[in-house]
């Protein structure tokens, strides 16, 4: 069909942009596609989106078995953010913080020790730690920061829970349209030293927190409390706790969050071994069965664990749980749109039109780097990653096959991408949450984490630059080389002029 083709997904991606609706989004462009294929009938058209291209998602059971795992997934992050685990492991450990180094690292590994919910870490951790750092002198937009940091960019790392499963499902869904055998898990798994952004914004926090090596607005704001004790800025209006997580209550341990954690472990891995992981491939529904069989067990394990503690009765402890599953209906319609949407593209032959339009005019190398900056421009301007990779995924993997570009590079990069725009934009909502949690003015989170996480995808396309040439993993390591040296240049450079 030629440019017409670009239709769907650019429509997509401005609905995206202007919206902020995922949902709104990812319909219309399936609309418009199905619209130009029937040949501009609007009757038809609507009929056809459902019928042809909506109904046919759920009834695959592959997708069936992806969408019945997020609820599993959903049931048992709701009931962990609700038990006060999380605040009662942190809380067990502030007696050992008495510095300001101890306090910020404690911050960023209760941050990753909430790995299984990038929205309920900061208010979890968030709140436990506000008053430390304020007795510690440390300013709330680092612990912002910290959470912040320690959310999206942790989540979208680990293969097995909600982030991985739906990226995995938009990956497989294209991996069946061009005829690729390799397991989404596997896959998924190789991808992750390719995450140059999530990982650098995870190590960016040990890095600046050990070498003291603060620049920027956050420097800034790091003197304001050391040298006036000042909390907030004058004209700040921080962001109040909205809900009560994070908050410790009498009778909670942190039993509650290490036992379901390690039940989960050792359920999904017990699976996954005797289906031979590591050493073979593990068809991907022996992966989404070991999974949801290992998140239900985990859920038993914490209801039984929350009774036993009279936390809550089990009548509002299974309401808990089903709330959770309904909080995955969203991501389960984005789903079921966006793999509605490749469809779509790929019988329009969007990605084929890209490929030809590209090949002579574009080393595949750069390809990567493409993908990159044109996912961190929707993903700031939109504020989500999740649209961001829905959208990509159809156009990202067919062109890495297309123009022979390395598709681990090329995947790493749409993610990272995307996880520019969760993590920095002031319209993201764990950006949002993490002001919420820490307690800080929206605006100063921003302002003070922006150069670092600009910083973070400067030096991250640089790295698929390089990446898309040797195409190995190593690529990380030089990466991250490469951002501890501009790191330490700033800082220097930052405080020269400070004593100017």
């Amino acid at each position: 069909m030629g440019i017409i083709s670009l239709l769907p997904p650019i429509l997509a991606v401005i609905l995206a942009i202007i919206t902020k609706n995922v949902i709104i989004s990812l319909f219309s462009g399936v609309y418009i596609g199905v619209l130009i294929l029937v040949g501009g009938n609007p009757l038809q058209a609507t009929m056809e989106t459902i019928e042809m291209y909506i109904y046919p998602q759920l009834s695959d059971g592959y997708n069936t078995g992806v969408l019945v795992l997020l609820f599993f997934i959903g049931g048992f992050v709701s009931l962990m953010e609700s038990s006060g685990g999380g605040a009662a492991l942190a809380y067990s450990a502030i007696k050992y913080i008495n510095s300001r180094a101890k306090a910020q690292i404690s911050a960023w590994i209760g941050g990753l020790i909430i790995f299984f919910s990038d929205l309920g870490s900061p208010l979890i951790v968030g709140p436990v730690f506000e008053k430390v750092f304020d007795k510690l002198k440390v300013s709330r937009e680092k612990l912002a920061w910290i959470i912040d940091s320690t959310a999206s960019p942790v989540a979208v790392l680990v293969p097995f829970i909600g982030w991985g499963v739906y990226i995995m499902g938009l990956m497989k869904n294209e991996f069946d349209r061009l005829q690729i055998t390799a397991s989404e898990f596997d896959t998924l798994v190789q991808v992750i030293p390719f995450q140059y952004y999530a990982i650098s914004a995870v190590l960016m926090v040990p890095l600046i927190t050990f070498a003291k090596l603060d620049f920027g607005p956050m420097a800034k704001a790091e003197r304001r409390v050391q040298e006036t004790g000042e909390i907030y800025w004058p004209n700040s209006k921080p962001l109040r706790k909205a809900e009560a997580d994070g908050k410790y209550t009498e009778g909670t341990s942190a039993i509650l969050i290490w036992l379901p954690l390690l039940v989960l472990f050792i359920t999904l891995f017990g699976l996954l071994i005797s289906f031979g992981f590591p050493f073979e491939q593990v068809p991907g529904s022996d992966f989404r069965v070991s999974l949801t069989t290992a998140y239900l067990f985990a859920a038993i394990t914490l209801i039984i664990l929350m009774m036993a503690l009279k936390l809550k009765k089990f009548g509002e402890i299974f309401d808990i749980y089903t709330s959770g599953m309904q909080k995955m209906v969203y991501v389960a319609v984005t789903l079921v749109l966006a793999w509605a949407l490749g469809t779509v593209m790929g019988e329009m032959g969007t990605a084929n039109y890209i490929v030809e339009a590209m090949q002579g005019n574009i080393p595949g190398f750069i390809i990567p780097a493409i993908l990159f900056l044109v996912g961190t421009i929707m993903s700031i301007a939109s504020g989500t990653s999740w649209g961001t990779y829905a959208i990509m995924f159809p156009v990202a993997i067919p062109m890495a096959v297309g123009l022979d570009a390395h598709l681990l590079v090329c995947i790493g990069a749409v993610l990272s991408g995307g996880m520019f725009g969760d993590h920095s934009s002031p319209i993201s909502d764990t950006t949002i949450l993490s002001s919420t949690g820490a307690g800080t003015d929206h605006i100063d989170h921003v302002k003070t984490q922006f150069p670092y996480a600009i910083l973070n995808a400067a030096v991250t396309f640089v790295g698929f630059i390089v990446a898309g040439i040797t195409g190995s993993a190593w690529t990380l390591l030089f990466t991250l080389a490469l951002l501890i040296i501009i790191v330490f240049i700033i800082s220097k450079v930052d405080k020269k002029k400070q004593l100017a």
